[in-house]
């Protein structure tokens, strides 16, 4: 956990310190780091504890909080996500537009309205869920999850059910879907377009591509396991699983963005190694 917070900090030091990553782009990867620091530093030490703790015990509260903490990470993530990919469109298929399209005043609103939207969606979540009365107490996962507290329910949960699929159907199908048909756009425009526009394409796009794929992974993995049957999974296997897009993404995502944008890349090498 050191690592990521060590390298994540680092890099968004570096892009809010100089002037010259003061673009959309940059902009919208220090709020997607921003939010990687918050999800791995807000729910991974208290799960380490649980999982070397001898008692693993949580109180209701705090149970919520461990839902709201990972629902809101995996929400502004995918929320990201989707901006960045709106962002690259914007770039690459109307590059001649792309500045009067993003100002600066646009790029606050969407980073604003991608953190307003995630947390929204959990509030209802969590309300919906705190009203319930539970008739069990043993949640059999590493930590809380919307689903596995619902299920401990004592009566009718139609609405929490319905919400739940809505919650998911928008955040993992519509965000990724709306995230592949950009990145479909960008290709047809790269294919027909000058090998100058395609390595440019490939240059900013490969990272937002790699990024939102483990991601939707990561997160599908979890979906699965919270909805079916996992007994016949290694132990061990399953909270790697559960703990995969909470530690991997973070840490994925600071060395793929600052290995291949070029110009993170030379300002981290100026600053750890002296000038270039």
């Amino acid at each position: 956990m050191q690592i990521i917070v060590i390298i994540t900090t680092s890099l968004i030091a570096v892009i809010c310190v100089n002037r010259s990553l003061h673009e959309p782009m940059y902009m919208f990867l220090c709020s997607l780091f921003v939010n990687e620091l918050y999800g791995s530093t807000g729910l991974f030490p208290f799960l380490l504890v649980q999982i070397l703790s001898d008692i693993h015990t949580v109180s209701a509260p705090l149970c919520f909080l461990q839902i709201f903490c990972l629902y809101t990470y995996a929400n502004v993530e995918f929320c990201n996500l989707a901006v960045m990919s709106y962002d690259r469109y914007l770039a690459i298929c109307f590059p001649l537009q792309y500045n009067t399209h993003m100002m600066s005043r646009k790029v606050i609103r969407l980073i604003a309205i991608a953190w307003l939207f995630a947390l929204l969606a959990v509030i209802v979540m969590i309300s919906l869920n705190a009203s319930l009365k539970l008739c069990g107490n043993i949640i059999e996962r590493i930590y809380c999850d919307n689903y596995s507290v619902v299920k401990l329910a004592c009566y009718d949960t139609t609405a929490n059910n319905i919400y739940g699929l809505i919650y998911t159907f928008t955040v993992l199908a519509f965000l990724t879907t709306l995230n592949l048909y950009t990145y479909m756009r960008i290709l047809k425009v790269c294919f027909s377009g000058s090998k100058q526009t395609r390595q440019k394409a490939v240059s900013t796009c490969t990272p937002h591509l790699a990024s939102l794929l483990n991601f939707s992974c990561g997160c599908f993995l979890e979906v699965l396991q919270s909805r079916f049957s996992m007994s016949h999974v290694p132990n061990s296997f399953r909270i790697f699983l559960s703990l995969y897009f909470l530690i991997f993404q973070p840490l994925f995502n600071p060395i793929l963005y600052g290995l291949n944008m070029t110009k993170i890349r030379t300002i981290c090498k100026s600053l750890f190694f002296g000038k270039i």
